[in-house]
């Protein structure tokens, strides 16, 4: 053999290759030993094949997957892709393979699912699979589902009210969180060491297993510690070389458009021996013809689903299709000319890896022997998307800010909600040009309009940026300690507003129980601790608050049903919407004629029959990670028992703060997203530098590095890194 695993106290795979090729043969091997079941959940994702096997849950992804050409496009974009990062694909996928039976034979999952190694394995992966995940994973990633929701508030209450729920804030400066990752670069002149720092926190959905696998990867070119995705070779986001470091959070740029179809049947003769007729879509110069095909998605337990799948000029449509061919069917062509009523439109999706049919892989081997700041540069001027704003530092002090990945030059409205295919103004202009500057003492990145470079149109507010940059200050000494205490601050941003709200109420308007929980509220310290009694209150009276928005008659209408697939509901919750904007809908309401005093004394008297005098954020607010197989029933309809599971610790933070560990207002309390991963690079010694993951390194249940990171996490306390013995 011409590689070689050690791992850690931790469980965490260190490899050593004899070349780059086996070095990645070797990372796909040790994956699939520890990650075999998502993996290969990942691979049925990217096939459109998950419903063959967890049921009929999965048609709504599967049908996504069909109608959006996933493994058609990536398979594309590795055809395209130079013959080294081809080979390197190749070797990975040869490891996993390898290594498949094993880890499926360990998996609970498999056995759950009553499906036997070696038929869920029967296919070997395609060198193209690893761009499929990495694909599925960011699909939904971008901002295309919530112009779904835009779209419908336009057509339904107005597009007038689309900047009073915008998460961002009427004034670009006070709203709440959309997004949470964190990231921040300290120069040596405040840190012990004299070199610089770099430390971050990605926030997603938290998953079990986790979404993102601690490795080390050293050959005789490089070597390097860092994050990957399960299923993806190399290091992606987050990683140390040596001599160079990187971190990135989610630049909010908008590089997806969401364009509305009109659809007619044209003349001619029957498409297929279904009687199909041939297809046209509007566009800027007419008429157009547009691929149309029916592909059969198999459900375990159930009948095969046929999906029609549409591809027009602007890329595929992804929701709405089927009642848009069926009207196409029966109008005629002067009727077709008329815009769709809303319930009947179809929308296109076209993002920057379709129309390139580049994934940004020709990057991940450069980022593997890079050595500079300007070596990072040069590789990510290779991504594509999600478009990232990533801070870069070397050990000769050498600091820089980037912002990455491809976005069009289009009309502002394309950034907003579905424009129409018909209308020249939405037409892509080339792209966007990106942002990069170097940084003299400190700079952080936190989801914000100041470091996300200016192409998207919503961003977080500037509180989390501004409390990191408080908490650095003019700090001298600094280490990698001091930065894992910023990583769990719980001063939540959100309070401010609050207080000011229910200060302004007369006294002589409040009920006695509604008086006592402002009081309470008033006195709160603001910090979304487990222990505090303060940030339960404040949650349900921002529940509470929310609630009673949507059920005003300004709002209501937007509960009635979108006919969009069930894979967007959490983007067309209303409440949740609401929620994710209520800061901004606080100042916009009384302009719609909605008396946000009448709202705040409502939540107020809500809360005081609903929250307990002894109940605490903790209770409220307890980790609830997602696993693939929540909603997967057996063949006879019976949920699945024995899924993986953790205990449901209470965890600290919450919107609006650096610790942003995810409720949703107005919808649930429940922690599933949060911070998927921590990190510090210390450019001076890396063996200094920490990191955590939510649960272990492995993602079967009886290992026993499952879940041995999780009472770190949720401590803010980070492990060394500390590289293989033998390597």
């Amino acid at each position: 053999m011409s590689w070689r695993v050690d791992r850690d106290a931790h469980g965490i795979p260190h490899l050593w290759g004899d070349d780059v090729f086996e070095l990645a043969r070797a990372q796909g091997h040790v994956t699939a030993l520890d990650r075999g079941w998502q993996i290969e959940h990942q691979r049925w994702r990217m096939e459109g094949r998950t419903a063959e096997h967890i049921g009929a849950s999965g048609v709504p992804w599967d049908t996504f997957a069909r109608q959006v050409r996933l493994e058609p496009t990536v398979r594309r974009a590795y055809e395209a892709l130079d013959d080294e990062t081809q080979a390197w694909l190749q070797a990975y996928v040869a490891g996993v393979d390898e290594g498949l039976p094993e880890g499926l034979a360990r998996s609970r999952e498999i056995g759950i699912l009553g499906i036997e190694p070696v038929v869920a394995q029967a296919r070997p992966w395609e060198p193209w699979t690893p761009l499929g995940i990495f694909w599925a994973i960011h699909l939904l990633f971008g901002t295309f589902p919530y112009k779904l929701f835009n779209g419908h508030v336009a057509d339904t209450v107005g597009p007038h009210l689309l900047p009073l729920i915008n998460a961002e804030g009427l004034d670009g400066r006070e709203g709440v969180e959309q997004s949470g990752s964190n990231a921040w670069v300290i120069g040596g002149r405040q840190t012990a060491s004299g070199l610089p720092l770099i430390a971050g926190d990605p926030h997603r959905t938290v998953e079990l297993p986790g979404c993102y696998q601690q490795v080390g990867l050293a050959c005789p070119e490089f070597d390097v510690v860092g994050f990957t995705f399960p299923g993806v070779p190399g290091v992606q986001h987050f990683a140390h070389t040596g001599s160079v470091a990187w971190g990135i959070t989610n630049a909010m740029a908008d590089y997806q458009d969401l364009t509305i179809e009109s659809l007619r049947a044209a003349s001619g003769p029957a498409v297929d021996d279904g009687g199909d007729r041939p297809l046209e879509a509007r566009g800027v110069d007419g008429w157009e013809p547009v691929t149309r095909s029916v592909e059969t998605v198999a459900v375990r337990g159930g009948s095969p689903v046929e999906v029609p799948v549409v591809v027009t000029a602007r890329g595929p449509i992804v929701t709405g299709l089927s009642e848009a061919l069926a009207a196409a069917e029966v109008a005629d062509a002067a009727e077709a000319t008329v815009e769709a009523p809303a319930r009947l439109r179809a929308y296109s999706l076209r993002t920057p890896s379709q129309v390139d049919l580049d994934l940004g892989f020709g990057a991940l081997l450069p980022l593997l022997r890079a050595r500079t700041v300007d070596d990072v540069e040069r590789a990510l001027s290779r991504w594509v998307e999600p478009v990232n704003s990533a801070l870069v530092a070397d050990t000769s002090g050498h600091m820089r800010h980037l912002v990455v990945g491809r976005v069009p030059d289009r009309d502002a409205l394309n950034l907003e909600r579905p424009v129409a295919a018909w209308d020249p103004r939405h037409v892509w202009r080339g792209r966007r040009s990106n942002e990069a500057r170097d940084v003299d003492d400190v700079m952080v990145s936190a989801n914000d309009r100041a470091s996300g470079g200016g192409l998207g149109a919503e961003y977080a507010t500037p509180f989390r940026a501004n409390r990191i940059r408080e908490l650095v200050g003019d700090r001298e000494g600094l280490t990698a300690d001091d930065c894992a205490s910023i990583h769990v601050d719980t001063l939540n941003g959100q309070a401010a507003l609050m207080r000011e709200l229910v200060e302004d109420l007369p006294d002589e308007n409040l009920t006695v129980d509604a008086a006592a929980v402002r009081s309470e509220l008033l006195a709160w310290d603001g910090l979304s601790d487990p222990s505090s009694h303060g940030a339960a209150l404040f949650s349900a009276w921002r529940t509470a608050l929310v609630r009673w928005f949507t059920a005003q008659p300004q709002l209501a209408p937007l509960h009635r049903p979108t006919g969009h697939s069930r894979i967007f509901a959490s983007w067309l919750d209303v409440d949740g919407q609401v929620g994710a904007g209520w800061h901004s809908l606080v100042r916009g309401a009384p302009q719609i004629g909605i008396d946000v005093a009448a709202g705040v004394r409502a939540a107020l008297d809500r809360v005081a029959t609903e929250v307990g005098p002894h109940e605490v954020w903790g209770d409220r607010h307890r980790l609830d990670p997602l696993h693939q197989l929540d909603s997967a029933t057996s063949p006879d309809g019976i949920p699945l028992r024995g899924v993986p599971s953790v205990a449901p610790d209470p965890v600290a933070g919450d919107k609006g703060c650096v610790l942003a560990a995810s409720s949703a207002p107005g919808v649930t309390d429940r922690a599933y997203g949060g911070p998927v991963a921590r990190y510090v690079w210390d450019l001076a010694d890396r063996d200094a530098s920490g990191w955590v993951v939510p649960f272990g390194a492995s993602g079967v249940p009886d290992d026993p590095h499952f879940a041995d990171q999780t009472d770190d996490w949720l401590k803010g306390r980070l492990r060394p890194v500390a590289r293989g013995r033998r390597l």
